[in-house]
């Protein structure tokens, strides 16, 4: 079996420096390095931790990206779940196995890290991120 443990939810903004101010300012939260921006992913994102996991806001930086398209059609707000998982790889071929339909068949690789989503359908309608470190 995969250890599997909470790794962030993220949340879609239309206003980071706004989002940055209440989650900082009026919660308290310590946010986790500098804003970072992703051109191949055109978003700029910023984490904040929560205990041991955190929350990831996501701003989109052009209006044509998934995000951008995602934030028209739905406004802000809960974006994704991501889980952490020891064993990526496995975990993609279990769920593929068992007929969930991955967004991601090969995992993408970023800042030290593989990555995969798993579709809404398979998932009772939560866009799911599994996330491993190597």
């Amino acid at each position: 079996m995969t250890d599997i443990r909470l790794n962030h939810l993220a949340i879609v903004v239309d206003d980071m420096d706004a989002a940055l101010r209440f989650w900082r300012e009026s919660l308290g939260l310590s946010q986790t390095g500098e804003i970072e921006s992703f051109p191949a992913e055109a978003v700029d994102i910023a984490f904040l931790t929560v205990d041991d996991a955190r929350i990831e806001l996501i701003q989109p930086t052009t209006d044509d990206s998934g995000v951008a398209k995602y934030l028209a059609k739905r406004g802000p707000g809960m974006h994704h779940l991501c889980l952490e998982v020891s064993d990526l790889d496995s975990k993609l071929n279990e769920l593929s196995s068992a007929g969930c339909e991955l967004i991601n068949e090969q995992p993408r690789e970023r800042d030290g890290r593989r990555y995969a989503f798993i579709h809404p359908k398979s998932t009772g309608g939560v866009l799911l991120e599994l996330y491993e470190k190597v």
